[in-house]
């Protein structure tokens, strides 16, 4: 099941307005808020970024690999014993010599390959950054279900308690009416079971509301015994989003600047420099090297001239250039297997990248049809309200006078609830299928 099609089954169930459980003085977070302290907070886009600076140092460095090597070293050796100090004898003596030098090359010709490098590297850059933008983006979906999730638990809690409240009402009438003989102990059971429901609903919807409000908080990456509250749409304010969105539209707006086909994108395109990479080692390499230093020799032995130090250094100097040329001939097939391998990774990068369009192209065509089919159920809840109301209204009058049983009585309120919990839910699923829309089209999501 793709990413798309579990939201949606998630959210199929939304209700509409806010209702408000904790005191004016706690913070309320409007939806921007909770994305901003999402992506300035969690921890996935930061771990992201380090990504980022590594590939940075890594260009850097490929840049750097252009210019000449240049090394510095300085070698010392002390001996001692016997050594044949003349032929036939031997005696114990003592030598000391030191080299130091300089020497510098450079890669006149590699097959590119270090061109190539820096050129991959730079693609690499660019995956580095459309990766963040892509955990940001799944990111703000996230916030945007787990907001909306609490939404739907807050409308859930004032439902369940308005019907718990009702109840109540009925089950003290039904108790008043039995101390005048109007009605039985089993209307009174009745009504009572009826309480014991509905305060089970109201324990349901508590928790799940304390839960929904721990999701977003971790997700905003803040302590989980934050509390705040969230701002939600007020009924009079819902206005019926547009659904008048062609697909094809929406798909094709997606595709240039939805973060994940521009990161498969960017990641064919380092792949195919890869290929260039390997492809390097096949050539032959040139090489230039050049070469200075000096050396100093001091022995005990009494038949060699020990000049001074500084003579020594002046007089000992050599220098050298050189050039290499190293001609891949046979190397257990390293260079052919690199080839090899980047060329199956730049296969499996384009067959990435073509599945991410044709994930694209289902989610996309599938939103555009949930918010046709939202609207419709939307339209089609609200008629059954008004009737279902109307119903429970006509019902409630036959039962305060007594025409009308506990049993008609509980059927009407049940169906009036349920009627009004379709349609609340039709509302909220509607508004967020528009948002999804919004989503894949790049828009900022607000309320």
């Amino acid at each position: 099941m793709n990413r798309f099609s579990k939201v949606s089954l998630l959210f199929g169930v939304l209700f509409s307005t806010a209702f408000g459980l904790v005191t004016s003085a706690q913070e309320v977070i409007t939806i921007q808020q909770a994305i901003d302290n999402t992506l300035k907070n969690n921890l996935q886009v930061k771990q992201s970024q380090f990504s980022e600076s590594l590939n940075d140092v890594n260009l850097q460095q490929s840049k750097a690999a252009l210019y000449p090597s240049l090394n510095a070293s300085i070698n010392q050796n002390l001996g001692w014993g016997r050594n044949q100090v003349a032929s036939g004898l031997f005696q114990n003596t003592q030598n000391y010599n030191l080299n130091a030098g300089v020497n510098s090359s450079v890669d006149l010709f590699n097959g590119f390959a270090k061109i190539n490098q820096i050129r991959q590297n730079k693609a690499l850059i660019e995956v580095g950054k459309t990766n963040t933008e892509k955990v940001k983006n799944d990111l703000i979906l996230s916030v945007i279900t787990s907001y909306m999730q609490i939404l739907f638990n807050k409308d859930f809690l004032k439902a369940a308690q308005q019907q718990l409240e009702v109840a109540r009402q009925q089950l003290n009438q039904q108790q008043q009416l039995l101390e005048v003989g109007n009605k039985t102990l089993a209307d009174v059971s009745q009504a009572k079971s009826q309480v014991a429901s509905a305060e089970l609903s109201v324990t349901d919807a508590e928790n799940a509301l304390a839960i929904s409000y721990l999701t977003l908080a971790q997700l905003m990456d803040i302590p989980s015994a934050s509390v705040y509250q969230v701002q939600a749409p007020l009924v009079d304010s819902f206005k019926q989003p547009s659904v008048k969105y062609s697909a094809e539209n929406v798909y094709q707006t997606a595709l240039q600047q939805f973060p994940d086909i521009r990161l498969s994108s960017a990641n064919t395109r380092a792949a195919e420099l890869g290929v260039e990479v390997a492809k390097g080692n096949l050539f032959p390499r040139l090489s230039f090297s050049g070469s200075y230093g000096t050396s100093y020799y001091y022995s005990e032995n009494p038949l060699i001239n020990n000049d001074t130090f500084e003579k020594q250094l002046k007089d000992n100097i050599s220098k050298g250039i050189g050039l290499s040329l190293t001609i891949p001939i046979f190397n257990g097939l390293q260079a052919k297997a690199s080839v090899k391998r980047a060329r199956i990774n730049l296969m499996q990068k384009r067959t990435d990248e073509q599945l991410a369009k044709n994930n694209l192209n289902k989610v996309v065509y599938q939103a555009v049809a949930d918010l046709r089919a939202a609207e419709s159920k939307y339209e089609s809840t609200g008629n059954a309200f008004a009737a279902q109301k109307d119903a429970f209204y006509v019902i409630e009058q036959r039962y305060n006078v007594g025409l009308a049983n506990s049993v008609e009585y509980s059927t009407a309120q049940t169906n009036r609830n349920k009627a009004e919990i379709d349609l609340i839910q039709a509302k909220y699923d509607l508004l967020f299928k528009s948002k999804v829309i919004d989503y894949y089209l790049g828009k900022q999501i607000a309320f």
